[in-house]
């Protein structure tokens, strides 16, 4: 499996449009001159969805609740 990114548009594709297809179908689609081979890691980033960070809430003293966790952790050691 390869990854191939469009990069001239035809009436069947858009130019950036991406796509993952076996070894032998890449290799025509980019003789052509209308693909181009792309990282695996551009693949992926365009099919999911980025994770969100969960935020951390500002307590009392200017300390999250994960440094109070840790604080009540080493105390009660």
């Amino acid at each position: 499996m390869k990854c191939i990114k469009a990069i001239k548009g035809t009436k069947h594709t858009e130019v950036g449009e991406i796509r993952r297809v076996d070894n032998e179908e890449a290799d025509l689609k980019v003789s052509s001159g209308l693909w181009k081979f792309i990282p695996k890691v551009e693949w992926k980033e365009a099919t999911r969805k980025p994770v969100e960070q969960p935020k951390e809430e500002i307590v009392e003293n200017g300390q999250t609740i994960a440094q109070k966790q840790l604080n009540k952790k080493k105390k009660s050691k």
